[in-house]
């Protein structure tokens, strides 16, 4: 069975950055780390964040 990803149910805003953090296997500070430097230096990082809560389904 392939391995999904779904939004966190032990969510700050939204639950994208720990579903992805628990796909990835990796601490949620992390990635919201990642996602914070994207939006501050690229300016793309909340547009994303926004588009990923819409398409990655909620946990389970």
């Amino acid at each position: 069975m392939p391995k999904r990803i779904y939004r966190s149910r032990e969510k700050k805003l939204g639950g994208v950055c720990g579903g992805i953090a628990e796909y990835l296997n990796v601490d949620p500070t992390i990635i919201r780390l990642i996602w914070v430097i994207f939006a501050l230096v690229y300016g793309t990082g909340l547009l994303a964040y926004l588009i990923c809560w819409v398409v990655i389904p909620d946990g389970i």
